[in-house]
């Protein structure tokens, strides 16, 4: 009996730790496989999410609407649009049109190949519609060939007034490109105190507009005009005299200079391509063909406007090479004009028979109220030779002795009224021409 109470005893104590092991063999396996899982289930989540927003196949998951703010969602919205709008502007070569609306003012070199401009300093505004008041549609003052893509208007900016050349909304692609171009043109003629300064431009958004100062008397040839008659309530600032002729005319010659030592021919020298302010200074503006034949890449530009035949010189009308020496005749056509009060010149000629007119030794005659100075410069300037005519320094020089030596006492006076049509006829512009010089 003993021994099996014994057998018995050792049976039980052995029972607890056997279930002890079961017990602890369970907890281990509960401790590797569940971690095991979760690992499992967290690499599984992070592929997904990496597939989602990876995968070049699958579009990216975007919060919706109401997630994001609407402050924020207007600025990128508006941001994204005016890039796109930005870049589908062809601008020229000179004009960056993601950069600024205004042009620079800084004196550089013009080149064949334009180079772009570069920053615009801080000292220049940006230019847009809202930073123009006042604004008044600017009249043609007769008619000779209009520019049917561009209006004039006269506003004020930063308080002052500014002519404001506005490209018409109807324009085309290339319209709009030789618009740009020109700006980059003179902007990079540079700043001069006769020529007429360029004040900015807007560029990337429509209408595209051009600012100028702002001249009061505008251009010469209409300010002639009125100077020809003593008519009661004419304002005496209109008077002109043979020194004020040699002022105006240097200050011309200057901005001509100017052009040149730029590699430019103006090939537009007339009293209706200079402007003048209201202190009478002369200002020489008309400066498209000039853009006209260095966008061509110096070609010569056949003379096919009749308005401009009686103002050419005759290499020019002969279709040869036009040079600074062609600029010279046309300046003394531009004395002509001045010593005459804006009467044509080679009234009796045809536009037609002028070069063969020219050939056989003609040249223009003296005005009568022209004195012998000045009308030695006007023959010194319309040389059949170019190489026989003034050079610009030999120019700037007589007409600054001129202006010592001059009367500036007698006033000059036509007693005949100006007829329009008269004028037109003379000068050789047909019937449907408006001119502008802005």
């Amino acid at each position: 009996m003993e021994n099996c109470q014994c057998h018995t005893t050792r049976g039980n104590a052995e029972q607890p730790e056997l279930t002890v092991y079961k017990v602890v063999r369970d907890h281990d396996q509960a401790v590797i496989i569940v971690p095991t899982l979760l690992l499992f289930f967290t690499l599984v989540i992070l592929l997904a999410v990496c597939i989602v927003r990876y995968c070049p196949g699958r579009k990216q998951v975007k919060p919706t609407a109401p997630q994001r703010s609407h402050g924020s969602h207007h600025r990128h919205t508006r941001r994204h649009r005016h890039r796109r709008d930005l870049q589908g502007i062809d601008a020229p070569p000179g004009i960056n049109p993601l950069e600024h609306e205004a042009l620079p003012m800084s004196v550089q070199q013009v080149q064949q190949n334009v180079k772009p401009i570069p920053a615009v300093p801080n000292r220049s505004a940006e230019r847009h519609h809202g930073a123009f008041s006042q604004i008044n549609a600017l009249p043609m003052s007769f008619s000779i060939k209009p520019d049917d893509m561009v209006n004039l208007y006269r506003a004020r900016m930063d308080n002052r007034n500014v002519i404001l050349r506005v490209l018409k909304d109807t324009a085309s692609g290339s319209d709009k490109r030789h618009f740009l171009g020109f700006a980059s043109f003179l902007s990079g003629l540079g700043p001069h105190p006769f020529l007429p300064a360029l004040l900015g431009v807007v560029s990337v958004q429509s209408p595209l507009v051009m600012v100028v100062e702002d001249l009061k008397h505008r251009d010469l040839l209409g300010y002639l005009w009125r100077c020809r008659q003593n008519h009661t309530g004419i304002e005496s600032s209109c008077d002109m005299t043979e020194m004020r002729i040699f002022t105006m005319a240097r200050q011309v010659a200057s901005a001509l200079e100017y052009l040149h030592t730029q590699h430019c021919t103006h090939g537009n020298v007339g009293a209706r391509s200079v402007l003048v302010g209201g202190d009478q200074t002369a200002k020489l503006w008309g400066l498209g063909p000039a853009y006209r034949q260095k966008a061509q890449a110096n070609a010569p530009e056949a003379v096919d406007d009749m308005e401009l035949k009686k103002w050419q010189a005759p290499e020019v009308l002969s279709r040869r090479t036009i040079s600074p020496s062609s600029d010279v005749w046309s300046f003394g056509i531009l004395l002509y004009e001045m010593a005459t009060l804006g009467d044509p010149p080679f009234a009796e000629i045809m536009a037609t028979e002028l070069l063969q007119y020219l050939q056989r030794g003609k040249h223009l005659k003296k005005p009568p109220n022209c004195s012998n100075t000045l009308y030695s410069i006007i023959q010194s300037c319309c040389h059949w030779n170019p190489q026989h005519r003034l050079s610009m320094s030999e120019l700037i020089r007589k007409l600054q002795a001129g202006e010592e030596s001059a009367n500036g006492r007698t006033i000059l006076r036509v007693p005949e009224p100006l007829e329009i049509e008269k004028y037109m006829r003379e000068a050789g512009y047909g019937e449907a021409y408006n001119y502008a010089v802005l």
